[in-house]
C-alpha cells in the first residue's frame, strides 16, 4: 500500500469499478458547498451522479470529510456536505492541512484532480475550470487549476473556464503549460454560460471515442498532465451573451468595492451573478454541469473499451 492510500476512503462501489476496469467519473464538491445554494446544490450533485450511471459509468464525488479524503460519497454524505457550514474550499495547498486538522473540505478542480489521480480515476466532470482572473497582470490571481492540469493525469470535462475569468489570457497560459485544450464538436472555445467565448479553441474533437484515444496516446507516451475538454452548453439553456457579460461586469465591480480577494472571489462572483440575473445563471450552471457529466461518462466508457482492445 502506498503511503497516501492510508488517507483515502474509496467507496466500495467505486473500488469495485476500479478493480474491475469499469469506467469511473470524478465529481468535485466545491460546486456543492461553495458554488450553489441549498437545496439546488444537492439536487445538482444527485442528478450528476444519476446521469453518470445512466451513461454506463460509476460516479465518484470527491471531498474531505472529518479529515478523510473520500473518493465517492454516500447519499447521506452528499446531504451533509450540501448543508454543512464552515467547509474549507480545498485546493492543492490546503489538502494536507485539512486532512491533518480533521476538518471538512470541498475539493476544487485542482484538489479533485489530485485525489482522483491517487485513486486511479482518470476522468472528471465539472462546471468550469479556474484560470487567469481579470486584472491578474497586477493581482497575480491565477488558479492552481492551471498548474494541476499540466502535471496531474486527469482529463477534465467542463463548459470551458468560468466566464468571470480572463479567457484569452487563460488560453495563453494553458498553451505555455502544454495543456491540450479541446473544443468538443465546434471550433470556438465555450464560455461557461454561453457556447462561444469569442476565442477559437486550439484543438477540436467531435466524439467521445476521439477524446478517449487522444488521452490514451498522451498517457502512453509519458506526456504527463491532463486536458481540458470544452463542452459547450446546449443552446436552449445558454444565456444571452450581452446579459451575462453585463452581470459579470457588475459583479466584478461589487467584488472590487467590497475588497474581495483570493479564494473568496469565485464564490462571491457566482453568487452575485446569480442575484443580478434573477437566478437565470444558476439554472444555466446546473444544465451545463449535467451535460458535462454525460459527456465525461461517455469518454470514460470509450477509454475503457480502448484499453480492453489494446489500441
Amino acid at each position: 500500500m502506498s503511503a497516501y492510500e492510508t488517507y483515502l476512503d474509496v467507496q466500495p462501489e467505486v473500488r469495485e469499478a476500479l478493480d474491475g476496469g469499469k469506467p469511473v467519473v470524478a465529481l468535485e464538491s466545491t460546486i456543492i458547498s461553495h458554488g450553489m445554494p441549498y437545496p439546488d446544490n444537492l439536487e445538482c450533485a444527485a442528478e450528476c451522479e444519476k446521469i453518470i450511471r445512466d451513461h454506463g459509468a460509476v460516479p465518484a464525488t470527491i471531498a474531505v470529510l472529518k479529515g478523510r479524503a473520500k473518493i465517492g460519497l454516500s447519499g447521506g454524505e452528499l446531504s451533509y456536505l450540501a448543508e454543512a457550514k464552515g467547509v474549507v474550499k480545498c485546493s492543492r495547498r490546503d489538502l494536507a492541512y485539512v486532512l491533518a486538522k480533521g476538518s471538512d473540505g470541498a475539493a476544487t478542480v485542482a484538489a479533485t484532480m489530485i485525489l482522483a489521480d491517487r485513486a486511479g480515476v482518470r476522468f472528471f466532470a465539472t462546471g468550469g475550470v479556474g484560470g487567469v482572473h481579470r486584472g491578474a497582470e497586477s493581482s497575480m490571481d491565477i488558479s492552481a487549476d492551471m498548474t494541476e492540469l499540466a502535471s496531474t493525469n486527469v482529463c477534465v470535462i467542463s463548459a470551458g473556464v468560468k466566464s468571470i475569468l480572463d479567457i484569452g489570457r487563460t488560453l495563453e497560459y494553458l498553451e505555455t503549460l502544454g495543456v491540450p485544450v479541446i473544443a468538443f464538436g465546434q471550433d470556438r472555445f465555450p464560455a461557461f454560460y454561453t457556447p462561444d467565448s469569442g476565442f477559437n479553441a486550439p484543438l477540436r474533437l467531435d466524439s467521445a471515442e476521439e477524446v478517449a484515444r487522444m488521452m490514451k496516446i498522451k498517457w502512453d507516451m509519458g506526456l504527463s498532465g491532463g486536458a481540458i475538454i470544452g463542452n459547450p452548453i446546449a443552446g436552449v439553456y445558454a444565456m444571452p451573451p450581452e446579459k451575462i457579460n453585463a452581470a459579470i461586469e457588475q459583479a466584478l465591480k461589487q467584488a472590487a468595492e467590497k475588497g474581495i480577494t483570493g479564494k473568496a472571489v469565485t464564490p462571491f462572483l457566482l453568487d452575485a451573478v446569480k442575484t443580478i440575473t434573477g437566478g437565470e445563471s444558476l439554472a444555466a450552471n446546473m444544465r451545463l454541469v449535467y451535460g458535462n457529466a454525460a459527456l465525461a461518462a461517455d469518454i470514460a466508457a470509450a477509454y475503457t473499451q480502448i484499453n480492453v482492445r489494446g489500441k
